[in-house]
């Protein structure tokens, strides 16, 4: 892509900057800049640019207002001790927006021109980068939309992909502490043929009641299952899951209805190569309480890019609850610091996954 370039006259100063990366949180603070491309049918993909950070003005009609045409990614830039900046696997991004981009019936960017966007924002905003102490990182967050102004149920003929980017903080602020479960047995977040595997906005808005069940009943997340059925387990509210058994085998749920997580194919690679069997299958909520109890499921985690790995605690449902599977998480914890060294380059890349910026 042609990408403009128009610098900020409004930049936020060293001193306020400072502070911000001091303690970032999550999704609180934004850079200077963001990046805007658009399309049409007869245009294709054109006007790329980078521009100050600011408001959108949308008419009233704009179709992603009434009618949810629109997907998103979530990843992160990470700075190294020489100073270099990297990205994790963007292009599994760049690939998943497409899948997603067919599932909405939007225009499909191609894995070059994302990469490329993401890349181009990071390097006017680099100075937005904090250092890798205590696992700060810039969130990044490219996103489309369905931005023609009309009423009709049809796909947009005029669509906007923008990035935009947040210092983020650890998500752990206290230290890494197990996460408690809501079991719903009343919401499902996705069904057959449904949105289930495309990073969609809708998903996240279906399951906003769901987290309101669970913090109720004072849990920090919510489990969905499956839709058909209602007796195998899918996701959290915004996690992938796995489940370690005795003998040191791991296994999580298949994918179809699912979000195919890149922090979760990654920990497929990386548990096998530490030594873990890892089987994508079905796995029904009555092996989740009887391997607990039995004790054959001796770790329970969760992946996100924002948390990385954080280790499950109790799930409690409407009929009961079973506890916490382990207090150690030997396994959690060896996979989370595998992932997390080489993300912040702390150890060999031998997977090929990151991607240098700057």
């Amino acid at each position: 892509m042609e990408i403009s370039t128009t610098a900020s006259t409004a930049t936020v100063d060293d001193a306020r900057l400072a502070e911000i990366l001091e303690n970032p949180g999550f999704g609180q603070h934004f850079t200077d800049h963001m990046f805007t491309v658009e399309w049409t049918p007869d245009a294709g993909w054109h006007a790329a640019r980078i521009e100050p950070y600011g408001p959108l003005t949308l008419d009233p009609a704009t179709s992603v207002l009434h009618y949810a045409q629109e997907i998103f990614e979530g990843m992160k830039a990470y700075r190294h001790e020489d100073g270099s900046i990297w990205s994790f696997r963007p292009e599994e991004n760049a690939g998943r927006m497409v899948r997603s981009s067919h599932r909405l019936a939007l225009p499909v960017l191609e894995v070059p021109d994302f990469i490329q966007a993401v890349d181009e924002l990071v390097k006017v905003d680099q100075r937005w980068v904090p250092d890798a102490a205590g696992e700060k990182s810039l969130y990044l967050r490219p996103f489309m939309f369905g931005s023609e102004a009309f009423l009709g149920v049809r796909p947009s003929q005029h669509v906007t992909f923008m990035v935009i980017a947040s210092p983020a903080g650890a998500y752990f602020k206290g230290g890494i502490k197990p996460v408690s479960l809501w079991l719903t047995e009343e919401y499902t977040r996705a069904g057959r043929g449904g949105m289930g595997a495309a990073k969609t906005g809708g998903n996240y808005a279906s399951s906003l009641v769901a987290q309101q069940e669970a913090s109720a009943h004072g849990c920090d997340q919510v489990v969905f299952l499956d839709g058909q059925e209602g007796k195998y387990v899918e996701e959290l509210g915004g996690m992938n899951m796995y489940f370690v058994y005795d003998d040191g085998h791991i296994v999580t749920p298949e994918v179809g209805t699912i979000l195919e997580g890149i922090t979760r194919s990654s920990i497929i690679e990386l548990a096998g190569k530490l030594g873990h069997q890892v089987e994508e299958r079905k796995f029904s909520i009555d092996e989740w309480r009887d391997g607990v109890t039995s004790g054959r499921i001796t770790e329970i985690f969760a992946c996100g890019t924002a948390a990385v790995v954080t280790p499950v605690g109790s799930l409690k449902w409407a009929g009961g609850e079973v506890p916490c599977a382990s207090e150690g998480g030997e396994v959690t914890t060896q996979v989370r610091q595998a992932l997390v060294d080489i993300q912040y380059g702390r150890a060999e890349d031998t997977f090929g996954w990151m991607h240098r910026i700057v």
